[in-house]
């Protein structure tokens, strides 16, 4: 809960490496994930560091890793379990690995070459085989055509061409056949009529099988096309037109008996191409399968061999180039742990020199590390989107745990959205092991999986407020009975005279009427009465503000809590105490009129309550005030100039009064740049006045204004708590309602489709829509309105150098 609560304390320590034992050392380091490294080589390029070769060829492994995958991928075969974790090789073993995989990369390669190749000769073939049998019957209708044209004298008579030069009628008539693609079938027939003026016979037909497309491998449809043409001039034209359209040409048999033997030898070719093509095809897998028994661990081994040479890459050489130099950030609880990983990493070299640690002091800012567990990961979360703590600071989110899902709540109370968010959170808490739910690659589930604690918490909460507000879908719930009886108001003739009345007014001050409150929440009565969203206005608008000003002091509260921790005392009486009087001289005795109200005036003189708003505004105007009013009102304003002045003067009398030999003054304060909270390091701090009064005056504007709006923000509880009973109460009166006031027997069989549309309708609306609208608005009131009164977020999170935490370019890739 301590580091919860403030973060690790941390440091900076140097660890001085043997080169013989740096990797091994590395290599347990990242394991652990106990260390942050500081790059020591800021001004060397990446490209002339010391290990830049290495790991070139840790990128040549993951290269061709990803080519096995991806052949893996293709091929339907699944890689195995991945519980496995294999430590990082020794640099000796990176020749190994490379070999290994350079050898699997060229033998996968010239199986997958000679399967394409087949694989395109067997397309070849079968789409020669299917010009063949189409084209039978083309021959015999070019040669019927080609007899017309000589039919025809007065084609002689035609200015478009020389007849006397070209000679067409003695012309030699050829054909070019072949496969296009049937959506360029219509512009190739264009392009023909066009550039041959039409002195060529087109005749095609659809395939009826889809074929593989070579180039992109789907399957298309394609026509089989038979051109007669005149002369090899035209010829030299159609075949010209036939590469532009990419058409795949066969030669065409010249008679039927030598079409017969073509068509004989395809059959014998493509069965014994199937033959070869299936025993390749079952080569292809067992060398695949061969390599995905291996390919995880390569990648886990590479994956981490490459990130230890980068962190090589980082240290520096001391003097006599024997000994690596590293700083590295470190909790100061996992020091003895880190001795012990690096006395394992020089054991494991058999170095005759032992590597060490050594603490060191600094300036610098530490990093912030705040150890979480599953529950507490994603209300961290909630608070990081923010900003990081700064080191040592004060974290909301051991408060986030409980405020957050309650405030949540608030705005959407109701007891059956409720069990309904609960039992889909539970089901992922009960299944959060499984590996299909945890590694999907929707983003929007992955989302909601990783927050699967805060929606348990959030409808548990929703539960409890379900049961204060007394709201099961728009219904109430008479669990215990109802305070109040209707039979005394007949009993004391009050509504004798009145039952043709539709609206009937319950009278406490009749006796025996109102028996007492309800034991837990709303009364159910109110569900039926006229006045019950008046009552219900009142109730929820004046609990969001009491709420409200709880939530900020105690906000303003914890910011003490920084102050002694740093030792910045002066904060306390100039900073933090004019905050609490200006905010409970004003808002507290908002606070209590409200609470004096509910206790002091009954049913009897409710009449004569006063308005707590007016008599708020009149407090400012000094109208009608009470000396204990006017006292709070002046406490509150004498507050401000202090806030303002208190802090920029203080420092100015402390740096001129108590140094002014020296111009500069030191101040031992337990600052958060300091490494250990237990070290007191003076620090020179020069100060400047205007900037100090500048900054000052922001922060009072801001804290003033800022009471009032943060106060009128938490409404946005009252109205969407409003809204979100208004809308199932709308759901249920224009859905449920018309299913059961049928009375038919017809009227069940209706009810199903009715339920299931409700059900959509409140799962859609109900339940997303207006819980990601509760959740939104509370995570604002939570960075703004709670978080601004003590929460700086300035800081810098912890990373340290973990190989579980290092993501492969494969990963990204969706390769594994």
């Amino acid at each position: 809960m301590g580091s919860l609560l403030r973060g690790e304390e941390m440091c900076l320590a140097q660890l001085f490496l043997q080169s013989g034992s740096a990797y091994d050392c590395i290599s347990e380091l990242g394991e652990l994930g106990l260390v942050e490294f500081r790059d020591l080589n800021p001004n060397v390029n990446a490209f002339q560091r010391k290990h830049v070769s290495e790991i070139k060829k840790c990128e040549e492994m993951e290269r061709i890793l990803g080519y096995l995958l991806r052949e893996i991928k293709k091929a339907n075969i699944s890689v195995p379990e991945r519980d496995m974790n294999p430590v990082a090789p020794s640099p000796k073993s990176i020749l190994t690995i490379m070999e290994q995989l350079q050898r699997l990369e060229v033998e996968l390669g010239e199986v997958t070459r000679n399967k394409e190749k087949l694989q395109k000769n067997l397309l070849e073939l079968t789409e020669y085989t299917h010009m063949l049998r189409i084209t039978r019957n083309f021959v015999q209708r070019s040669a019927e055509v080609f007899n017309l044209y000589e039919e025809f004298p007065f084609l002689e008579k035609d200015t478009r061409m020389d007849y006397s030069s070209m000679q067409r009628l003695g012309a030699k008539l050829g054909f070019i056949s072949g496969l296009i693609q049937r959506a360029k079938i219509e512009a190739f027939e264009r392009m023909l009529w066009r550039v041959c003026k039409g002195y060529t016979i087109l005749s095609y037909a659809e395939v009826e099988e889809y074929l593989e497309d070579p180039d992109t491998g789907e399957p298309t449809k394609s026509v089989v096309f038979l051109i007669s043409y005149w002369g090899d001039q035209i010829g030299q034209k159609v075949k010209k037109i036939c590469d532009c359209y990419h058409c795949h040409l066969y030669p065409y048999p010249s008679s039927n008996n030598e079409r017969n033997d073509v068509v004989e030898g395809l059959r014998t070719r493509i069965q014994d191409l199937y033959t070869v093509l299936h025993r390749t095809e079952d080569y292809l897998r067992q060398v695949l399968i061969r390599a995905s028994e291996s390919v995880y661990t390569w990648m886990v081994q590479v994956k981490k061999m490459k990130a230890i040479y980068y962190i090589l890459n980082l240290c520096s050489f001391d003097v006599t180039n024997k000994c690596l130099i590293a700083e590295v950030w470190c909790p100061v609880n996992d020091i003895p742990e880190l001795r012990r990983a690096l006395e394992d990493g020089s054991r494991k070299s058999g170095a005759t020199v032992p590597s060490f640690v050594n603490r060191i002091p600094t300036t610098d800012t530490p990093p912030t590390l705040i150890r979480t567990n599953k529950f507490t990961s994603g209300f961290q979360n909630i608070v990081d989107a923010y900003g990081v703590c700064s080191y040592r600071e004060i974290n909301p989110a051991p408060f986030t745990l409980i405020t957050f899902p309650f405030l949540f709540a608030v705005m959407f109370g109701d007891l059956g959205h409720g069990v309904l968010m609960t039992l889909f959170a539970a089901l992922m808490v009960l299944h959060e092991n499984n590996r299909k739910l945890k590694n999907t690659r929707n983003e929007i589930w992955n989302t909601f999986f990783e927050g699967r604690y805060i929606i348990l918490m959030m409808g548990l909460f929703s539960i409890y407020t379900g049961l204060i507000y007394n709201d099961c879908f728009s219904k109430s719930l008479n669990i215990f009975g109802s305070g109040w009886s209707v039979k005394a108001m007949f009993d004391a003739n009050v509504w004798n005279d009145v039952t043709a009345n539709t609206y009937l007014t319950l009278d406490p001050n009749t006796s025996r009427v109102f028996h007492g409150p309800y034991p837990l929440g709303i009364d159910p009565i109110w569900n039926l009465a006229s006045n019950r969203l008046t009552f219900l206005n009142s109730f929820k608008m004046k609990m969001s503000v009491i709420l409200g000003i709880i939530h900020m002091t105690f906000g303003v509260i914890l910011s003490s809590y920084n102050h002694i921790y740093f030792r910045k005392k002066y904060n306390l009486y100039l900073v933090f105490l004019p905050q609490l009087l200006f905010l409970m001289c004003l808002f507290g005795y908002l606070v209590f009129m409200i609470v004096y109200k509910w206790l002091v005036f009954s049913v009897t003189d409710s009449s004569f309550a006063p308005s707590i708003l007016i008599h708020f505004i009149n407090m400012f105007l000094m109208q009608r005030d009470t000396g204990l009013q006017v006292f709070l009102v002046v406490i509150a304003v004498l507050s401000v100039p202090v806030l303002l002045l208190g802090k920029p003067v203080y420092l100015n009398w402390f740096k001129n009064g108590s140094r002014r030999h020296v111009g500069m003054y030191r101040v031992r304060i337990r600052n958060q740049q300091l490494v250990s909270p237990s070290s007191f390091l003076p620090l020179t701090y020069f100060f400047n006045f205007a900037d100090e009064l500048l900054h000052q005056a922001i922060h009072t504007i801001e804290f003033c204004l800022g009471c009032i709006s943060n106060t009128a923000s938490y409404l946005r509880l009252w109205a969407l708590s409003l809204a979100h009973a208004q809308l199932s109460e709308v759901l249920w009166a224009m859905v449920m309602r018309v299913g059961l006031r049928m009375d038919t027997r017809l009227g069940v069989l209706f009810l199903v489709p009715v339920f299931g549309v409700f059900a959509v309708l409140t799962v859609s609306i109900l339940l997303i829509m207006e819980g990601l609208s509760a959740f939104l608005h509370a995570l604002r009131l939570h960075w703004v309105e709670f978080q601004n009164k003590f929460y700086g977020g300035t800081g810098v999170k912890f990373c340290p150098f973990a190989f579980s935490l290092l993501p492969s370019s494969l990963e990204h890739d969706g390769l594994l």
